[in-house]
Parts: structure tokens; sequence; C-alpha cells
């Protein structure tokens, strides 16, 4: 084991791979593994993008990676999906994700299955986390499976949540006061090319103002990941928040 952490303190990518399936699947390995790296962490910008199944999650993560690449960033991605029901494993595991950045040597994808997990999100991605944190990446995304109003699991093991709602939301805005609202530090209105986005957000912003007093007050965005629109201006605040 030791043999793979300096290997992956040399920036091994293999060594990062192995020893997040390690962490992943033997659980007597797991703590002294983020024992071991926890010298070594502590420098990467851990970001939660969480949000509904379908509201465009990878695609906005797909955009900021590619900005992130620009300014010679080295990014990490630890995707969250729902458990296969037959082998165990991430149900969508086997989809290429960000096709665009799949061959970057500066990226490192994983996906991994919610498994005993909470709040969409695998125990296990926190010590997955930690594993790139030691391999050198500058920024983390740990995007959720699909969540609902109270899964909130997210917030503990980041720096900095994003909340991803889509337009016409209507009266689940009003349900989802007292769960998701509470944890978002950047809310993004994405699918902004569809109607009444605007509104959304403007809703949104309204319902922001009950938050109590001494919580720092969101910022809110409208995107259209799709088409790359409002991407730059998400990363601007996600390193401000930082």
């Amino acid at each position: 084991m030791q043999k793979l952490i300096q290997e992956l303190l040399k920036g091994s990518k293999n060594a990062a791979a192995r020893l997040i399936s390690i962490v992943e699947n033997e659980n007597d390995k797991r703590a002294g593994i983020v024992k071991a790296l926890k010298p070594h962490t502590g420098r990467a910008h851990i970001v939660g993008i969480t949000g509904a199944p379908g509201s465009g999650k990878s695609t906005l993560i797909s955009g900021l990676t590619g900005l992130l690449r620009a300014k010679k960033k080295k990014v990490g991605v630890i995707a969250v999906d729902p458990t296969s029901p037959v082998t165990g494993g991430a149900l969508l595991g086997d989809r290429i994700r960000m096709l665009d950045h799949f061959l970057d040597t500066g990226v490192f994808i994983r996906s991994m299955a919610v498994r005993e997990g909470a709040g969409g999100l695998s125990k296990t991605a926190l010590p997955a986390a930690a594993v790139l944190d030691a391999f050198g990446t500058d920024v983390i995304f740990i995007e959720t499976a699909g969540v609902g109003q109270s899964e909130t699991a997210v917030k503990g093991p980041v720096h900095t949540v994003v909340v991803v709602l889509t337009p016409n939301l209507g009266d689940d805005v009003q349900m989802m006061k007292a769960g998701i609202m509470e944890i978002g530090d950047v809310f993004v209105i994405n699918k902004g090319d569809l109607k009444n986005a605007a509104g959304t957000a403007r809703e949104l912003e309204q319902m922001l103002l009950l938050l109590p007093s001494g919580r720092k007050k969101p910022s809110v965005l409208v995107t259209a990941a799709s088409e790359g629109k409002g991407i730059d201006s998400l990363l601007a605040i996600i390193e401000k928040v930082r």
C-alpha cells in the first residue's frame, strides 16, 4: 500500500485509480489510506454539485472543467450514480462521462455507486476526494446522484455547494425551503433557454431572503450549460465563494 501511495504522490494516475478502488471496495483498508494521505491533503477546492435528476449537473461540470483546464488547473470529478440492483455497482457507471475530457491527462473522472450511502452521496466519495487531493488536483467536483428536497448529505464533505435547479419549478421551490435550500452556497437555474428561467431565478431569490439573518445570502445564477452560457460567471462565483 505504501508503494501505491508513493506512486500517487509522484503523480501516477494509475495509482490514483487503484487507491480509489481500494477505498471503495475494501473497508478494512480505507481508514489507513485516508490517515496516510492526510498530511498531503487540504489544498484542493472540493465543490459539491447537487440537484434533481436531469437538471444538467454533468453538463455544468463539463463546462467548468473546460474553463479550469484553460487555466492549467488539474481537475477531479467524482460522479455518484444510483446503485445497480444486479451488480451493486454504479448503475450508469459504464457510460463515458464528459467525453470532451476523457483523454485529458489533467482530468480524473471516476463514477461510483451510492451503495449504502445517503442523500445522493456515496460514503466513499470523501476518501476518494482525499486520494485526488493528494494526487495534486486543484479542484474536485463531487456530483451527487439525483436528489430531492431533503437530501443534504453533500454539505458535510465539501467546501462549496452548488445546487442545480431548472425553470418552471412552481410550488417545488416552496417545498424545498426546509431542506436543500438551506445548504447551497450557489444556486444555478440551468436550462436557461427554457421559458420562465428568469422568473424562477427571481422567485428563488425571494425565497432565499427567508434564510436566517446570520447566513450569507447565496448567489443565484441562470445558465444554459448545453450552450455554454453562464459557465464562466458560475466559475467566477465558485472561486469567489471559496
